[in-house]
Parts: structure tokens; C-alpha cells; sequence
């Protein structure tokens, strides 16, 4: 009973977060797109996979971005320029990961002093070399935010091409490209 009641409380505040979101974004600014994804992958790495919390982030996330479809346009593109395509039937429905993270000047919870995307870009590319030797020591390299071990996260929470990059890489394999979000250039690793 107890947990039942500690569940439905749970989803009750996603909810509410969700809501006050989806408030927040209709009358505040759209310069950043995609800022739910970014609260419900916190939510989903630090609830952990029994949770039903990241269920409900998910499908809150998924929300607002069919309510503002127009403003995801950036985070929809592979780091080769190319289109997100579908996620192929084979990818997994949750992986666990890890990041390296390269904030700049505009990226989400960027401090004043973050450098410009094309150097934080630079430092990303220069750091994927290391990473695949030893992503342990690239994390320690990267700012503020960047783990080895993120947790796990289902389909429908990240930005599309961060989303498709992580869920189609091999187990244990690194991206061999950044990949920018909202949050800054990503160095992606799949655990599991």
C-alpha cells in the first residue's frame, strides 16, 4: 500500500513538472528547444530503471515536443549533417551510458566563462581518441556534468540525434563524433 501510494506521488510531481513546463514554454522563450529532454534524462538517470518515473518523464517530454515541433530543428541532425533516421527495430528499448561533456557560451547551465561552440567542439574531437583508450580518464578531462557511468534511460527522452547515436552504437563502443545537445558537445559511450 505504502508503495503504491509512494508511486502515484511520484508520478503526480513528474506530472506537475511536466506541466509547469509545458506552461513555462508557451509563454517563455524558445531559444532553447529541447529543455524537457534534459530534465527528464536527469529524471530517468537518477530514478533507475524500476522506477515508473522515467515512463512518465518520457511521455512528458514527447508532449512538449509535438506541442513545438518547429523549434527541434538542430537537434534532429547526425553530426554528419545527415537526418535522424527512424531507430531500427533491432535498437534496444533503454542503454546505459556514459559522457564526456564540452558545455559553451548559450548551451544549457553554462557558466559565464564557458569558451564558444567551435572550441568546445575542438576539445570534444580531440578527446575521442582518449576516450576509446580510456573513458575514465576522458571524463575527468571533460566539465562539469560528464560521468562514466549516466545510468540507464529509455527511448524517447534525449534529443533525436543523440537518441539514435546512442541506442544503434555497439555495447562498450564510443561515438566517433561529438554530438551537440542542448547541454553541449557530448563524447558517447554505450555500457550496456
Amino acid at each position: 500500500m505504502q508503495r503504491t501510494t509512494l508511486v502515484a506521488a511520484g508520478l503526480l510531481v513528474v506530472l506537475g513538472i511536466g506541466g509547469a513546463l509545458l506552461l513555462g514554454r508557451g509563454a517563455g522563450s524558445k531559444s532553447h528547444p529541447t529543455s524537457a529532454p534534459a530534465s527528464a534524462a536527469a529524471s530517468a538517470s537518477v530514478a533507475g530503471p524500476a522506477s515508473a518515473a522515467p515512463q512518465a518523464s518520457a511521455s512528458a517530454a514527447s508532449a512538449l515536443e509535438e506541442d513545438d515541433n518547429e523549434t527541434t530543428t538542430g537537434w534532429d541532425t547526425l553530426p554528419d549533417g545527415r537526418h535522424v533516421p527512424e531507430l531500427p527495430a533491432s535498437a534496444p528499448s533503454t542503454v546505459s551510458f556514459g559522457v564526456v561533456l564540452f558545455t559553451y557560451a548559450g548551451a544549457q547551465a553554462a557558466p559565464d566563462s564557458a569558451r564558444t561552440k567551435e572550441a568546445a567542439k575542438q576539445r570534444a574531437e580531440s578527446a575521442i581518441e582518449e576516450a576509446k583508450r580510456d573513458f575514465k580518464a576522458a571524463v575527468a578531462k571533460g566539465d562539469r556534468g560528464s560521468t562514466a557511468d549516466a545510468g540507464r534511460i529509455p527511448r524517447g527522452v534525449l534529443e533525436p540525434a543523440v537518441e539514435y547515436v546512442l541506442f544503434t552504437l555497439e555495447k562498450g563502443a564510443v561515438h566517433s563524433e561529438p554530438v551537440d545537445t542542448p547541454r553541449g558537445y557530448w563524447v558517447v559511450r554505450r555500457i550496456k
